[in-house]
């Protein structure tokens, strides 16, 4: 009797509990930061407009994507070099900062920043910051996961969402794997459907072919110019 309330307690005091922006606050906030703190309420205000409030919030859920994370991981060297940021803490800063990073501008504005005050960006600097729009066209297509390793890109579908399969994302997919079919597989493995794309070694070039997925070719003069950008 009683074990109920008391592991309600103990969750409540590891996600944190009472005034939301006050002093008075329970749990470890003051250790994960607000930014986690509110990342975490978040996602379970958007598990209850999944469910409970689903028909409530069903014209707000149409206009989200079928992915809300991409998961990266490569074998390319992404980071911002201990030589290019001497300070431990100003690195850490600056990830966190790229992280929250989601308009073309504030990307530009960021890697301007980062010339202005540290010089030439090195690049797998630039590499790094172009994961950001990477990550941003793998959600569009409906990637859940994105590895790029060998000179190949895959691509693992999301497994959350049946109806994905008959959505406009999806078909743009077909129509690719129709046109493209050099260098390009499309293939279930393990119940999980998957792309994969050769001939990819950089980040730009990952960048350039989902662009292509997507069916969104004018955009590439955007991320040329970006490039551009961020190479002066």
């Amino acid at each position: 009797m009683g074990s109920g309330f008391n592991i309600a307690m103990r969750d409540l005091d590891i996600r944190g509990a009472g005034d939301l922006l006050g002093a008075n606050q329970s749990g470890f906030i003051n250790d994960i930061g607000f930014d986690t703190y509110q990342k975490i309420l978040d996602e379970a205000i958007l598990e209850l407009k999944e469910n409970e409030f689903k028909s409530v919030f069903s014209e707000e859920l149409k206009e989200r994507g079928f992915v809300k994370e991409c998961i990266l991981e490569t074998d390319l060297s992404l980071v911002i070099p201990d030589d290019y940021v001497n300070d431990i803490n100003e690195r850490l800063t600056l990830y966190k900062r790229l992280d929250t990073l989601t308009f073309h501008e504030a990307i530009s504005a960021f890697s301007k920043e980062l010339k202005d005050r540290f010089g030439e960006i090195p690049s797998q600097t630039k590499e790094l910051i172009n994961t950001l729009n990477l990550r941003e066209q793998a959600k569009k297509i409906g990637f859940e996961k994105l590895v790029i390793k060998q000179n190949k890109l895959v691509g693992k579908f999301t497994t959350s969402h049946p109806t994905y399969f008959e959505s406009t994302s999806f078909t743009k997919v077909l129509n690719f794997v129709q046109k493209h079919k050099k260098g390009v597989q499309l293939k279930e493995r393990n119940k999980v459907l998957i792309l994969t794309l050769e001939n990819i070694g950089t980040i730009q070039e990952a960048n350039e072919k989902l662009q292509a997925v997507n069916g969104l070719r004018f955009y590439l003069k955007i991320i040329h110019k970006f490039s551009s950008e961020i190479s002066l």
